[in-house]
């Protein structure tokens, strides 16, 4: 199939069968697809091949659409594989209507331990050996496809020619509370540089969420607009224009009345989506930090108490700013929302876990021998530098690139400069 927006542009469909559990081959199978796009004019066989596994969990490869600078460079030395990871876009995904079918809660959850990192990585390998047999490829990780990447590198790196990962470094050892640990004050950063930029924002947060604490309001979908679920807009300050989608939201929420205006609530349902729009996200976040014995029980909501400033009381019944929170998943939310509540008690049992397999061979990427360049975002909201750092550290041969020039989404913002940068063989 060519593409749409350019001509010499080819992209070709493939789609895998693997298993679901690969420790039992002979088990339950799910299809894996994965979308071909290289540069025409050159031979497909002169062209090694580049896996690209995207941020998540729980979200499909992007649909590209024309002008992405980071996959138009990756075209110029590579054929790219854009990977729909398990359960995501049209890999037999899952939702409230798909993971019901297959039987109880206890059953689905039990399905769900089989959507991390570690399988993904495993359905990469069989990919492989399907396309080009024993020859290693490349692999490009962004965020949770980072994450994976290391995965890749301690228990498969016979499979890999060399890695890039973008704001994806996994802290090795650290389970959910010190991750969010970690994170939570980088969130309340972000607050403080939002309200500096934007002085005008403190008291229209505060008197959105005094609205909502005072008198029922409803999204489009029955959903109700808590002051809960409103500081949870604070997700939109990790992205390198996050800050200034957060103000346009807040410019004018009453439109000079005492109403909350509809566009401002249309806007804000849309900002709220990308729970919805990818339950196994909601679902398995806490889990891609699970490792060894230990439920993760709901970490971000745990310490969430240990950081008293995102409690709204302070700017409700006082003078306080409103802290919005970040990329958290709240167990209230599968109470509250229409379409993640049907998972509401398959959640509970993912959290309540008491053990999880290992996802890192510390001994193993400490003899490294793959190639690894990795960009370290300074200001990352969403994974902590300290603990990327100490995992670059680890990784025998990581070259890193630590920078405040982008954001977590600075492989989609920064495009070609990103990627050229990861790999060039001089910086």
């Amino acid at each position: 199939m060519i593409s749409p927006h350019r001509s010499d542009t080819v992209f070709a469909d493939h789609v895998f069968t693997v298993p679901l559990d690969h420790d039992r081959p002979e088990g339950e199978r799910i299809q894996v697809y994965a979308r071909e796009v290289r540069a025409g004019g050159r031979r497909a066989e002169d062209l090694p091949w580049l896996l690209y596994l995207n941020g998540g969990p729980g979200f499909s490869s992007p649909r590209p659409l024309g002008g992405e600078g980071w996959l138009e460079r990756a075209m110029e030395d590579y054929r790219v594989l854009l990977l729909d990871q398990r359960g995501t876009g049209r890999s037999t995904p899952l939702d409230r209507r798909s993971l019901p079918r297959l039987g109880s809660p206890s059953v689905q959850a039990e399905h769900l331990t089989h959507f991390r990192a570690d399988s993904i990585v495993r359905d990469a390998e069989l990919i492989r050996r399907t396309l080009i047999g024993d020859q290693p490829w490349s692999v490009l990780g962004q965020s949770f496809g980072g994450f994976c990447t290391v995965t890749y590198l301690s228990f498969a790196p016979q499979g890999l020619a060399e890695a890039f990962v973008t704001g994806g470094l996994p802290g090795l050892g650290a389970r959910a509370d010190e991750v969010y640990r970690a994170l939570y004050p980088q969130v309340e950063a972000k607050n403080a540089a939002h309200y500096e930029r934007y002085p005008e924002d403190v008291e229209r947060a505060v008197r959105v969420a005094r609205h909502l604490r005072d008198g029922e309001v409803l999204l489009s979908n029955g959903r109700p607009l808590t002051v809960e679920l409103f500081q949870t807009l604070g997700n939109l300050l990790g992205g390198g224009t996050g800050s200034r989608r957060l103000h346009y939201l807040l410019e004018d929420p009453f439109a000079g009345g005492d109403d909350l205006r509809d566009g401002f609530l249309v806007e804000v349902e849309a900002e709220l989506a990308w729970t919805a729009g990818a339950p196994l996200y909601a679902l398995i976040h806490e889990a891609t930090y699970a490792q060894g014995e230990g439920a993760t029980g709901w970490s971000a909501q745990r310490v969430r108490d240990e950081f008293p400033g995102f409690a709204p009381a302070a700017a409700l019944d006082g003078d306080g700013p409103l802290l919005f929170t970040g990329e958290t998943i709240y167990p209230w939310m599968f109470d509250t929302d229409p379409i993640l509540r049907p998972l509401r008690e398959t959640a509970h049992l993912l959290a309540e876990r008491p053990s999880w397999p290992a996802l890192y061979d510390v001994a193993r990427l400490e003899a490294n021998t793959v190639p690894v360049s990795a960009a370290v975002y300074y200001n990352d909201m969403y994974v902590a530098r300290e603990l990327s750092l100490d995992t670059a550290r680890t990784i025998k041969g990581l070259r890193p690139w630590i920078t405040n020039e982008y954001e977590h989404d600075g492989l989609r913002a920064g495009g070609r400069t990103v990627l050229d940068r990861l790999l060039s063989p001089t910086w």
